[in-house]
């Protein structure tokens, strides 16, 4: 089925866009990204439906989305690892938020951490997508610290607990798959825009 729609969507871009061999490989690429990511999420919100957390689920995946645009981070190498990582992760992880209790305490010292690691740490870049622009790094780095600030004193002041813990817990989600040592663990290089900057020294002048 997946072959069967990028070859279509393929066959469709080749007859109005003249592009070369290199640009069609890149458009490839992403549409098999976009199928894979809504055949992931089309299962996973099923899921969700059948275990009655469509709504926790849904702003829970909105939450990492939001620090997960700006401070990137790790991908499953293979699509049938992301989507079991996924499913574990936006199935588990709302219903975790949903019936327990941080101490306020605990909220401080979780959202201070996770703001210094998201400065340390972000944006955390893959081989297939290095961050090879300094000040694109700076402006990821920015935001991704300021977003950090913000979900902490939202999730420290808002009366509401599943917010407030969903809050904290997708920016510690977040954390951890920025950390260099989760890419040591799955045998991922890190800092890859140094990588690239190193075998393209060219293109140090662009940046």
């Amino acid at each position: 089925m997946k072959d069967v729609v990028i070859k279509k969507c393929m066959n469709l871009i080749k007859k109005y866009h003249d592009y070369d061999d290199i640009k069609l490989a890149e458009i490839e690429y992403g549409l098999y990204g976009i199928y894979l990511t809504f055949s992931k999420l089309i299962i996973i919100s099923i899921i969700s439906i059948l275990l009655g957390i469509f709504k926790e689920y849904i702003l829970f995946l909105l939450l990492y989305n939001i620090l997960r645009t700006f401070s990137f981070g790790i991908h499953a190498t293979k699509s049938w690892i992301c989507l079991v990582s996924s499913t574990i992760i936006f199935i588990g992880l709302p219903i975790f938020c949903k019936y327990i209790e941080i101490n306020f305490i605990i909220k401080i010292i979780l959202g201070s951490l996770g703001t210094i690691f998201m400065l340390k740490n972000s944006p955390a870049d893959t081989k297939k997508r290095p961050i090879v622009n300094k000040k694109r790094r700076l402006i990821l780095k920015s935001i991704s610290t300021i977003l950090a600030i913000i979900y902490t004193i939202i999730s420290i002041i808002i009366k509401d607990n599943y917010i407030s813990n969903s809050l904290l817990i997708c920016l510690l989600l977040q954390n951890i798959l920025i950390a260099p040592l989760t890419y040591r663990m799955f045998k991922q290089p890190y800092n890859n825009y140094k990588e690239f900057l190193l075998n393209h020294p060219d293109f140090i002048s662009k940046v």
